[in-house]
């Protein structure tokens, strides 16, 4: 029987370095033969489609990114060895609490109560989780949202809600990646050698 795949989620606000982080993982891991997937957030996609994004996400659209993160996470068990995650189902609620914080919105209680029971009971589907830690000296990324206040409150909701669902989780600062990188290796062999 094939065992379950390692899964690796790095949840975080925007340019905080996870697609840099989990592009080099990726690469260590591919050259130790294993095959990897690496499930990538899917806000771009929500956008295409039409649901609002940033500091307009509504309930819809964050039950649409996690309902999309669960399909393409679950898709990818059928054939990898270890599974890279950026943006996590906690993203989304992250996301959207921030942004409804922002515009002084709020939403039924009964929705973001749902909205955390599918976090809650997808959380321990991640067997290492690390949050982004905002360094606001870091320059935003190429075409990247530029409100600064929404960045820095999405970071803040984001870890908190990690905190929350994923409390083993793990700091990720900006030029710590090398430690971050071992701790993964680490634990996929500890893992695998049934510790």
């Amino acid at each position: 029987m094939r065992r379950s795949p390692f899964r690796i989620a790095v949840a975080g606000t925007h340019s905080t370095g996870k697609t840099t982080f989990l592009t080099r993982l990726k690469e260590l891991f591919e050259q130790r033969g294993l095959a990897v997937v690496y499930v990538h957030d899917s806000a771009a996609n929500a956008k295409q489609k039409g649901f609002p994004i940033l500091t307009d996400h509504t309930f819809e659209s964050t039950a649409w990114l996690i309902a999309r993160a669960i399909e393409l996470e679950t898709e990818a068990t059928i054939s990898a060895d270890v599974i890279l995650v950026d943006r996590p189902v906690t993203d989304a609620l992250g996301y959207l609490q921030a942004a409804l914080l922002h515009t002084s919105r709020s939403i039924a209680p009964a929705r973001l109560q749902a909205l955390e029971r599918i976090c809650e009971a997808w959380a321990p589907e991640y067997d290492l989780a690390f949050v982004t830690v905002l360094d606001p000296s870091v320059e935003l990324g190429e075409g990247r949202d530029g409100d600064v206040l929404f960045r820095v409150r999405a970071a803040e909701e984001v870890a908190r809600v990690v905190d929350r669902f994923m409390p083993d989780r793990h700091l990720l600062r900006y030029g710590g990646a090398d430690a971050a990188l071992a701790l993964a290796i680490a634990a996929f062999d500890d893992q695998h050698r049934g510790v």
